[in-house]
This record gives C-alpha cells, structure tokens and sequence, in this order.
C-alpha cells in the first residue's frame, strides 16, 4: 500500500511511514494512492460475519499486503471487542449507537485499532514514540485509553481548557503513567494548529519522535469505515443515507472511504453545530474556514476541519460532485436542547448533543430530498454530557459505571498558552 500527500501527491510513502509519521513533510495530509472495491465474494458473504470478521475483511482490503494477514487480524480483533448496534427510533430511522466501547465515544474503534497498529510497528524501537494530539473532546479520552501503558509510547493530549465536559476531562487527565494532558488557554483549533507545528518543527524532530492520533493521521481514520459496513449488515438492502454529526470531519471521511469501496450510500448529510465552514460550502462552493464558536456539541467546536482535503481528494477536487453527494445543515444550541427534549418524550430514547444535531438534519432534508432510510451516527453516550442533558431534561442522566468512578477523581495537567512556542518549550523539557 502506498499513500501520498494532499499537498504534493509526488511525495509518496509506505504505510508505516504515513503512520508513524502522522503527518507530510509538506503539512499536507496522507491518502491512499487507491482505494480498492470490495470484491463481489465479500458481499455475497457479509451479512453472515461478525463484526470483527467483517473489519478484518475491509481493512485487507484497503491495506493490502501492508501487514501480515495474521498481524491485521489481531490488530482488528483486539480494536472491535465491543459492537455497534443500529437501533430504531422512528419509522426509517436509526441511531448506529457508537458509544460501546471502553470510553464511550465512537472514536474508540480508531483509537484502539491505532494504538495496536503503532505498537506493532513501534516494536524494536530504542527510543520511545511520542503521540502529539489535540481534542475537542472525546477524541482525548480515546487516545489515552488506546495508548495506555502501550510499551515504548508516551502520549501527550492538547485540550482547551473549560471546553470540554467535566468527564470528558477526566477521561483524558486521569490515567497517568504514560499519559500526560495539557490544557490550553484557547480553542481547538489553536491546539489544532499547535500540533501541526510541532511535527513540522526541525528541533523537535532531532529531540522526539513525533506522530499524532488525531484523524489526521490515516490509521485513524481507515478504522472508521468498519462500522459503517456494520450498519449495512444490520440493515435491508436499499441504499442508506448516513447523517453524520461532524466537526474535523473524519467520520464522514471513513464514510466516504466505505463508499468508494463499494458500500451502497444514497447520501450522506454533514449535520454540525454554528460552526458551519463545510455545510456553507456544500452550499455556496465556497470554503471559508472561520475561528470557532463554542457550543453545546463542543467536540463539533472546529472552524477549519482538517479532513476537507482529504474529501476534496475523494471528489477530484470538484465541488459539483461532492455537493451531489453530500448535503449539509447546522443547528444552535437552542435547537439542540429542543431536540434531545422531544425524542425523550416520543420515545425515552437519549440522544447526546452531538447526536441530536444529526436528527435534527435528518428531519430538516429527508423529505425535501425525498431520502429513505436514515441512520444517524451516535457519536457519544449522552452521560458525558450531563450538564447539557439537565438543561434539556430537568434531569441528569444515569452514569454508567466506566463513568461513575471517574467523578471521585482529580483532573491533573499543565496549563499552557495558546502558543506553538510554549508547546516546543514543554517537549523539549520533557526529552
């Protein structure tokens, strides 16, 4: 498997490389030179396999002869140990429940199958590998629970501080070991940026070897895909519309990756809060990134997401094509509270902030796109979010018990400026 640059597309590299990298030289971003269909044995067995079977078989595709077939199975098996179940809310319309897994977040499947894949490729290794990465929210959580006392790896999160939930920082705060957090004075978007600077940085990169596990990096995003063929297999045959709440735009990216290996998709819908950069595009053609606005889905706090290269990329560059395929909406945080309070009261079902962004797009275009058979991506369980599902319920939610203990402890990391400078000042204490 070979992957290229976003930014120069001469520039090429093996799969470790783009991994173990993160990022281009060019600060571009990694994408395969292809991406293979699914051969017709696949589909004529696929709704028999179990999930991580049916993993297993996409990832061998996409990866090729990358990997040992054994080393990628226990790599697949080791990452879904948990299931992603579609459940019916309305008539045509289902929520992929994502939030199974060990911190609840569908960023668990990317999270695990990365930290396996890295500790792989990790192994002989004499010095230790650092994971430089930034998180609007869940993101955190998972990396630190894909990468938690990995041997050889040290794993140091970004978050800005005050804008994620009170579990949502603790999930990423309180491992310890080889798990270090650093809280910045700003957005996610400033420690977006802080990041990408620091692997594109000469000195750093004498001192530590740097990659990331954001979506940015494609061992992330690759994973994605998985599920969206387990909502398939949970599914009739008629084509889906996938609405997907979005902020750096991996999900729909791993979406987009399962349509063009053969996955059949009507549409997919990008739902996100008032930072609306890709929805305003999908409109108007025309990409104006903008600094973010916090909100009530605050891991869709993102004004210039990452991932739109890489579905430009998936689209030739042709915005004619992509806004055939992809329709956009955004919502307030009024419109969310309404949202989360009307579907508990039609059918007690809990939709997390994030969550109820994609119903509300789903309900917004269905029928004005004539669109059939609706699965929303359930990004996250709705109590890591408690504050918000008081306001909208009067009530609290229950905690389940991975959470439930994670509120007797206390949050522990550094505070930094949103500077790249303060960043670089902390790595290189820490070499």
């Amino acid at each position: 498997m070979r992957l290229y640059s976003t930014q120069t597309p001469t520039h090429q590299v093996s799969l470790k490389e783009a991994v173990m990298r993160g990022l281009p030289p060019d600060n571009g971003l990694y994408m395969p030179l292809e991406i293979p269909q699914l051969p017709a044995d696949f589909w004529a067995s696929a709704r028999s396999l179990t999930f991580p079977e049916l993993s297993f078989q996409v990832a061998h595709t996409v990866l090729g002869k990358a990997l040992p077939e054994a080393v990628l199975y226990e790599i697949v098996t080791k990452a879904i140990s948990f299931d992603t179940p579609v459940v019916s809310i309305e008539d045509q319309t289902g929520i992929l429940e994502l939030f199974h897994g060990p911190t609840l977040a569908f960023k668990d499947v990317g999270a695990r199958f990365m930290g396996n894949l890295m500790s792989y490729y990790n192994q002989g290794e004499k010095r230790s590998l650092t994971i430089l990465v930034a998180t609007s929210g869940d993101t955190g959580g998972a990396v630190a629970n894909g990468f938690y006392k990995k041997e050889g790896i040290e794993v140091v999160i970004l978050y800005p501080k005050g804008k994620v939930s009170p579990i949502q920082e603790r999930q990423l705060t309180t491992l310890g070991e080889n798990v270090q957090a650093l809280a910045i004075e700003g957005t996610f978007d400033d420690c977006q940026a802080m990041v990408k600077k620091a692997f594109l940085d000469q000195t750093l990169a004498q001192h530590r070897r740097l990659t990331s596990a954001n979506s940015i990096n494609i061992s992330r995003l690759i994973p994605q895909s998985f599920y969206y063929f387990r909502a398939w297999q949970q599914t009739g045959d008629q084509p889906l519309t996938f609405i997907v709440p979005s902020g750096n735009f991996g999900n729909l990216t791993g979406g987009l990756f399962a349509w063009k290996m053969g996955l059949p998709v009507h549409r997919f819908i990008a739902a996100t809060n008032i930072n609306d950069t890709v929805p305003a595009y999908l409109a108007s053609g025309d990409y104006q990134p903008k600094a973010s606005i916090q909100t009530y889905a605050n891991a869709m706090d993102v004004g210039n997401p990452s991932n739109f290269v890489r579905m430009q990329a998936l689209f030739g560059g042709k915005t004619e094509e992509m806004q055939k395929m992809i329709l956009g909406a955004y919502f307030d945080d009024v419109q969310i509270l309404d949202a989360i309070r009307r579907v508990h009261q039609a059918s007690a079902y809990e939709l997390d902030p994030h969550t109820a962004i994609g119903y509300l797009a789903w309900q917004s275009l269905k029928e004005a796109h004539n669109l059939h058979q609706g699965i929303i991506l359930g990004t996250a369980h709705p109590a890591k979010f408690q504050p918000i599902m008081k306001k909208a319920l009067g009530q609290e939610v229950a905690l389940p018990p991975n959470l439930a203990h994670l509120m007797d402890k206390t949050p522990i990391y550094q505070t930094l400026p949103a500077d790249f400078q303060a960043l670089k000042d902390f790595l290189l204490s820490q070499s």
